[in-house]
């Protein structure tokens, strides 16, 4: 019995080194890159930005149709009776007409306070900078895909290893029974491996739990059921040498900032597009019509006119006036907003990197404690067995190894998941610098597409 007892904390150590960095899969197992790229491709928060971007992108569309005529088409028809009766008392005239006609009129501006050239402009911006925080979505969804991955590999080691630790204890209070059968100890002791193992089968039902709920996270994040999960090992290779450096990248690269300097863009230029409705505006009007049966039966008129037309704004009761002071406002608040985000990331990579360095020390102490609670329970158990420990050191040791073989499992995972923490921090968390097989979508493609389109109702993709 002592011998199934060894065999068991043996593979309790194995179970403790290999799941969470060796992984739990076989050859084929899904790898943390193919799960990241499944994510990269079917997530629907990820696509729903995607959606929103090519949605802005018509809006540089919109902005330029300022440069464009407008061109309207009217067309009508009637019929009309009157009767003239003279005062002399003469026969009356009767006439009974079927007025009728078409005509065009075309629109374009020529000058308006610049607010078609502004507009576009702020249209650019404003697609720039959902790009921007296309990006930064692209990133969050990478990294909650590994934190999810991680997290099913962590939850499964645990379970292992409790699931072992009630077999364990089962064998642990067998041997005890046996034991107070011939009078080696007292009931006390077998009361105690009782309570031990019934906390074992607690702990159990709380790890199956955990993993349920991590299971559903992966599946909600990465869009499948994990089945054998490989390796996840750190992303040391786009990590920088120091923390000072991995900051200076933040605040250059990080796309959270850039979409807010993006979004200062299009406030500062909704101000200058708010100032232009004080300014004079100059365009050209054109028509021409034709019309059958206006005056007499079977009469045609044609008309035609063009006219360059000023308009200059004298007082609007003050509307133009204050939504230029309230697009300066927001302009304002860009900007502070700008600098909060900026604060954030850098706050987000200190805290990411103090996370990564406390993983590396918790790894080494939880590998030096594991070693230690494994020596400790080889001798508390030779003691027990000469008579020099009871029961319950020999429980109270195991449980310590035990605790010890969780921690190391956990700050393996969070050595894994600070890596990419610190990577998304620094900004650069993107399927391109992780190398995934995937076809990495790329919103210019629809802006070109969409950007001088002059008409037409289908989209690029067919609908």
């Amino acid at each position: 019995m002592k011998r199934i007892l060894r065999s068991r904390l043996s593979f309790l150590g194995a179970m403790t080194s290999t799941i969470v960095l060796a992984g739990i899969g076989a050859a084929s197992a899904e790898t943390l890159e193919s799960a990241m790229s499944k994510a990269y491709v079917n997530n629907p928060d990820l696509n729903a930005v995607r959606a929103s971007v090519r949605a802005t992108d018509e809006n540089v569309a919109r902005a330029k149709s300022g440069y464009r005529p407008t061109v309207t088409g009217t067309a009508d028809a009637g019929r009309t009776f009157s009767e003239y009766e003279p005062p002399n008392g003469r026969n009356s005239t009767i006439e009974r007409l079927n007025p009728r006609g078409y005509g065009i009129q075309i629109e374009q501006s020529i000058f308006n306070g610049f607010r078609t050239v502004n507009s576009v402009r702020q249209a650019e911006s404003s697609v720039l900078g959902s790009r921007e925080s296309l990006t930064n979505n692209e990133q969050n969804t990478l990294f909650n895909s590994a934190q999810a991955y991680m997290n099913v590999l962590r939850d499964t080691a645990i379970l292992d290893l409790q699931r072992n630790n009630v077999d364990v204890l089962e064998e642990q209070l067998r041997q005890t029974r046996d034991r107070f059968n011939v009078g080696e100890v007292t009931r006390t002791d077998v009361a105690q491996a009782e309570s031990r193992l019934a906390a074992a089968r607690s702990q159990v039902s709380l790890a199956e739990a955990n993993l349920r709920t991590s299971v559903a996270t992966y599946r909600q994040v990465i869009g499948v059921e994990p089945k054998q999960l490989a390796p996840g090992r750190p992303l040391d290779r786009l990590l920088s040498s120091n923390l000072d450096a991995t900051l200076k990248v933040a605040l250059t690269e990080h796309p959270a900032i850039k979409a807010a300097l993006h979004s200062v863009d299009v406030a500062e230029l909704q101000v200058k597009i708010e100032e232009g409705a004080l300014a004079p505006s100059v365009g050209l009007r054109g028509s021409v019509s034709e019309r059958y049966d206006s005056q007499l039966v079977g009469d045609k008129v044609i008309n035609a006119s063009v006219f360059a037309q000023l308009s200059v704004p004298i007082y609007d009761g003050g509307l133009a006036s204050a939504s230029t002071r309230q697009a300066k406002e927001t302009a304002g608040q860009r900007r502070l907003e700008a600098d909060s985000i900026r604060d954030q990331v850098r706050a987000a990579v200190i805290s990411s990197w103090g996370q990564l360095e406390a993983a590396r020390a918790q790894i080494i102490a939880a590998q030096a404690q594991v070693e230690a609670s494994e020596v400790a329970l080889n001798g508390v158990r030779e003691e027990a067995r000469v008579g020099q420990r009871t029961t319950l050191d020999v429980l109270n040791a195991q449980q310590e190894l035990l605790n010890a073989r969780v921690t190391l499992i956990t700050a393996q995972r969070d050595r894994v998941v600070a890596s990419y923490a610190v990577v998304q921090a620094s900004g650069r968390l993107n399927s391109r610098a992780l190398g995934l097989a995937v076809n990495h979508y790329s919103a210019k493609v629809h802006f070109d597409q969409v950007k001088d389109a002059w008409f037409g109702l289908t989209t690029p993709d067919g609908r």
